[in-house]
C-alpha cells in the first residue's frame, strides 16, 4: 500500500533529539542509562517485558552503539502515525539512550517510492536505511542490493554484534511478509495493518432497517460473507433508508482520483477479493492477485494470453464492479478524492458501510466526540473480514495486509548502515512495540496480540483486536514475490485502472492495457537480464482457451472463465456469532 499527497511533509522527520541530555560522543554510560529508566518508567508503557527486562534491553543498545556514538544518520518511511511517532518521539528516546541522531524523514509513498528506484538504480544513497513495504519482497532479492545480501546473512556476519539477542524474530506476526522464496529474510516488519469491512453496526441492528431489508432481498441485514450482499447493502441504504436521523447517508464509500494511491487501491488487493489468481498464502500459486503468473521461481507474464489472470473475467469483473458501485452508492465527492481524503470520512457519520478499509485509520475513527463513537468511548462502527466476490474459491487470499518494513540497502557506508540497523531494531523491540500498538493501533508482534493491554482495548477498537487474535489473519497478505519490479510495474495500475473510471474505455479494454504494460516491463527486465536467473522469462503467447484447459487440467484456479452468474444469491451473517467463531479453540 502507498499513499499519494502532493505535499510532502517536509521535515517532519528533523526531529531535535534529547531533552536535558548532551547527545554526542562524550555523554557517559551512566547517562544513557539514565535516560533509559527515564523512558522506560514514562513513554514505553505498557510493554509485554517487566521494566528489569526493558533496562536489561536498552543496556544492549547502549554497548552496541558504543562505536557509533555522535554520529547521525538519515531514514524515511511513508506518512502514517505510527511513522510520525518514530520520528517525534522514538528518535529522541533513541538518541538519548545510545548517543545516536536519526534524522527520520516522511514523506508520501509515491515520492518514497520514486526515491528508493532512484537509489537502487543509481547506486548512490540517497538515505542510510529505509522504511519501505514488503511489497518489495520481490524486488529487492532479485536486485541483490539488500546489505549482506540478506538480513539473514546481515545478521549472521558483519552485523552480528549489531543485532539484538532479543530481536525474537519469531515473535513477528508479518515475518513471512519479508521472506523470500530461499527462505531468508530481507525486510524487517515494523508497521502492520490490515484492508478490512468496516460498517456501522448500530444502524445494522435497528429492527426497523432489519425488517426492511429482509422484506426486501429475503434475507438478514448483515456482515456480508459475498459481494453480492454487499451491493444489496449499498443500494438498500442509499436508494431505500436514504437518511438516518436526518442525515443524507451512502451504502458504500471507496476513492477514484486519478493518482498514484488509486492503483494501490487495486493492487492492495481488489482482486483477489474478486477471486483473480490461484489458491495458496501468502499469494495464489503460480498466479497471485497481480495476475502474474510464476513458474520455477520466475515470473512467465500477466497476460491471459501469457498464463496470467491481469485481463481474465475475474480481473475484469473485479474493476467492473469498483466502478458501478463508486458512481451509484457512494457519495458524489467520493470519485474525485485520493487515499488521504477518504479514509477519515466514514468517520462523519453517513457511510454505512466500506468493503475495504484501511485500519490504519482507526486511530482517528476514535477519537472523542467523534460522530462515530458513543459517549462510553466504545464505538457505533465495527471491523470484519471483507466479503469476497463471485470469483473467489476457498483458499485464495481474501485481502490485503500492510507491513512497512526496515529495509537496509547496500549502497549506504557500512558504519552507518550498521547504526540505521540499531535504531530499527530499537523501534521493533519488545520494549516499545505494545506502546506503538496502543497509541496507533499497528501491531506486529504476537506477544504484543496477546497482551492484557490489548484485551482491556479491544472494546474501543471495533473487532481489531479479535480479528488479529483469529486464524481470519492468515488470509490478509501484502503484495507477494511473484512482483519483480514493484516500483515500475505498480505505476502502470493506476494509469490504467482511471481511464475505466472515467469512462474513456471499458473494465475490459483498461484491464487489457494493464496487462499489457506489466508484461512489457517484464519483457524489458528479462532482455537486460538484470536479475539474472530469478529475473522473468516471459511464456509464448497462446490462446486464452489454451490457459483455461491449462489450468484445469492442473488443478488451478487462474485463469478462470467467465461465469454464466456473477451476482449469486446474497449471504451474511451475524457479526455477534462472526466474533464468536474467532474465540480460542474455533477455525
Amino acid at each position: 500500500m502507498a499513499i499519494n499527497r502532493r505535499d510532502v511533509i517536509k521535515g517532519a522527520g528533523a526531529v531535535a533529539v534529547g531533552t536535558g541530555v548532551l547527545i554526542n560522543s562524550r555523554t557517559s554510560h551512566a547517562q544513557k542509562v539514565d535516560a533509559a529508566k527515564k523512558w522506560v518508567d514514562s513513554e514505553f508503557q505498557p510493554s509485554t517485558l517487566s521494566k528489569d527486562q526493558q533496562m536489561a534491553e536498552m543496556e544492549w543498545f547502549i554497548s552496541a552503539a558504543k562505536p557509533f556514538a555522535g554520529m547521525k544518520v538519515s531514514c524515511v518511511s511513508e506518512i502514517l502515525n505510527i511513522h510520525e511517532y518514530e520520528s517525534k518521539t522514538l528518535t529522541k528516546a533513541f538518541g538519548e539512550i545510545t548517543g545516536i541522531t536519526v534524522n527520520h524523514d516522511l514523506m508520501d509513498e509515491g515520492l518514497l517510492v520514486d526515491k528508493i528506484e532512484v537509489e537502487m538504480q543509481s547506486g548512490r544513497p540517497i538515505y542510510d536505511f529505509w522504511m519501505n513495504d514488503s511489497d518489495f519482497i520481490g524486488t529487492h532479492p532479485r536486485y541483490k542490493d539488500i546489505i549482506g545480501g540478506s538480513l539473514t546473512d546481515f545478521m549472521a556476519g558483519d552485523g552480528k554484534d549489531v543485532t539484538s539477542p532479543t530481536l525474537d524474530l519469531q515473535d513477528f506476526i508479518g515475518l513471512s511478509f519479508g521472506t523470500f522464496t530461499d527462505g531468508k529474510l530481507y525486510q524487517l516488519p515494523d508497521q502492520q495493518f490490515a484492508n478490512l469491512y468496516w460498517f456501522r453496526y448500530d444502524w445494522f441492528k435497528r429492527p426497523e432497517l432489519k425488517a426492511q431489508f429482509k422484506q426486501k432481498y429475503g434475507y438478514e441485514l448483515g456482515v456480508p460473507k459475498n459481494w453480492s450482499a454487499y451491493e444489496d447493502i449499498a443500494a438498500f441504504f442509499t436508494n431505500d433508508v436514504k437518511t438516518i436521523d436526518g442525515v443524507r447517508v451512502y451504502g458504500h464509500m471507496d476513492y477514484g482520483k486519478k493518482d498514484p494511491s488509486l492503483g494501490w487501491r487495486f493492487t492492495d488487493a481488489w482482486l483477489s477479493m474478486a477471486g483473480a489468481g490461484d489458491r495458496g498464502l501468502p499469494n495464489g500459486r503460480p498466479v497471485d492477485e497481480w495476475g502474474i503468473r510464476m513458474e520455477d521461481g520466475r515470473p512467465r507474464g500477466s497476460s491471459i494470453s501469457r498464463g496470467g489472470d491481469a485481463n481474465g473475467p475475474a480481473a475484469v469483473y473485479a474493476l467492473t464492479k469498483f466502478v458501478d458501485w463508486l458512481k451509484k452508492y457512494a457519495p458524489p465527492e467520493a470519485a474525485g478524492m485520493d487515499f488521504l481524503e477518504a479514509g477519515p470520512v466514514p468517520g462523519q457519520g453517513h457511510i454505512a458501510q466500506q468493503i475495504f478499509w484501511y485500519t490504519t485509520f482507526s486511530e482517528s475513527m476514535t477519537k472523542p466526540g467523534s460522530q462515530v463513537m458513543n459517549p462510553d468511548g466504545t464505538p457505533k462502527w465495527r471491523m470484519a473480514p471483507s466479503p469476497h466476490g463471485a470469483y473467489w474459491k476457498e483458499g485464495q487470499k481474501l485481502g490485503y495486509q500492510d507491513c512497512g518494513c526496515w529495509t537496509m540497502l547496500k549502497y549506504a557506508q557500512p558504519e552507518r548502515a550498521k547504526a540505521g540497523w540499531l535504531y530499527a531494531q530499537f523501534c521493533t523491540s519488545k520494549t516499545v512495540t505494545l506502546k506503538k500498538a496502543v497509541f496507533t493501533q499497528h501491531i506486529i508482534r504476537e506477544s504484543d496480540v496477546m497482551s492484557q493491554a490489548l484485551t482491556d482495548l479491544a472494546p474501543k477498537l471495533g473487532g481489531l483486536v479479535e480479528f488479529y487474535r483469529s486464524p481470519a489473519r492468515k488470509n490478509w497478505t501484502p503484495t507477494g514475490v511473484n512482483v519483480p519490479d514493484y516500483g515500475k510495474m505498480a505505476q502502470v495500475w493506476w494509469q490504467n485502472v482511471s481511464n475505466a473510471i472515467a469512462g474513456s474505455v471499458t473494465p475490459q479494454q483498461a484491464m487489457d492495457g494493464l496487462a499489457r504494460d506489466q508484461d512489457a516491463i517484464m519483457a524489458r527486465i528479462q532482455r537486460s537480464g538484470v536479475q539474472g536467473d530469478l529475473g522473468p522469462l516471459m511464456n509464448p503467447i497462446r490462446t486464452p482457451d489454451y490457459w483455461y484447459k491449462k489450468s484445469e487440467q492442473d488443478g488451478n484456479l487462474a485463469p478462470q472463465r467467465k461465469l454464466a452468474n456473477e451476482k449469486p444469491p446474497g449471504e451474511t451473517v451475524d457479526y455477534d456469532e462472526l466474533i464468536k467463531s474467532w474465540a480460542p479453540g474455533k477455525t
